[in-house]
């Protein structure tokens, strides 16, 4: 029997987030990877990541901040959505979206335990991951460092409170150069997103340093030139 109209199949479209968590541990830039408790590639280490709940999240930058927090047992004080990576060939099974976010933190707030059981794996020796995270990887690496050429997003990397020769390293580590100690001493008053802490000083081999932290009202800001 002929038919006459056209049937349209549609197909499910499996729709996630991932997330790139970012930290600086041991002078390297890392991420925070996971081992999928799951098929496809149950066991094999991957990024942060999980399905969109429709009738919970109340948009992507939700669900993400509920996969970080499930995943990880983090609220990172800087999460920016990243990009959106879909095809039919990145999941084997089916045609798939994930909305990419990267987040920052200290990394001394990543304490993994018993249930929380992630790895910190440097941005340099990233394994082969599955779906396209690398390719993931690679673009929110790429983002951070083209954005802390004009940022303070570094900021996001450091504890609370850090003096200015670890900002300055922080900035360092991420870009891969080393900056000129009095060129950048001189910028940052211009800058205005630090506050000196009232009476909190470091004590070193050398003097004492005095402790900064990052404005409250100013978590990320636009440098009129580059670093």
């Amino acid at each position: 029997m002929k038919l006459t109209n056209e049937v349209a199949m549609e197909q499910n479209i499996i729709v996630s987030v991932d997330v790139v968590l970012f930290t600086l541990s041991e002078g390297q830039l890392k991420i925070v990877l996971l081992r999928r408790e799951r098929d496809p590639y149950a066991g094999q280490l991957a990024l942060p990541g999980g399905y969109i709940h429709a009738d919970k999240d109340r948009d992507s930058l939700a669900s993400a901040e509920r996969v970080l927090l499930n995943k990880t047992g983090l609220v990172s004080p800087y999460l920016e959505q990243l990009y959106t990576f879909s095809g039919g060939v990145r999941d084997p099974r089916g045609w798939s979206l994930s909305v990419a976010y990267y987040a920052l933190v200290h990394e001394s707030l990543l304490v993994p335990d018993a249930e929380l059981r992630f790895e910190l794996w440097p941005v340099a020796a990233v394994p082969d991951l599955p779906f396209d995270h690398n390719r993931i990887v690679d673009h929110a690496a790429k983002r951070l460092r083209d954005k802390s050429t004009y940022t303070s997003l570094p900021c996001h990397l450091l504890p609370e409170l850090f003096t200015l020769t670890e900002l300055q390293q922080t900035y360092e580590h991420i870009l891969g150069v080393a900056l000129d100690k009095s060129v950048f001493r001189r910028k940052l008053p211009e800058l205005d997103f630090l506050e000196a802490v009232p009476d909190a000083i470091r004590q070193g081999k050398h003097r004492p340093a005095q402790l900064y932290r990052l404005r409250p009202d100013r978590r990320l800001t636009i440098f009129d030139k580059p670093v």
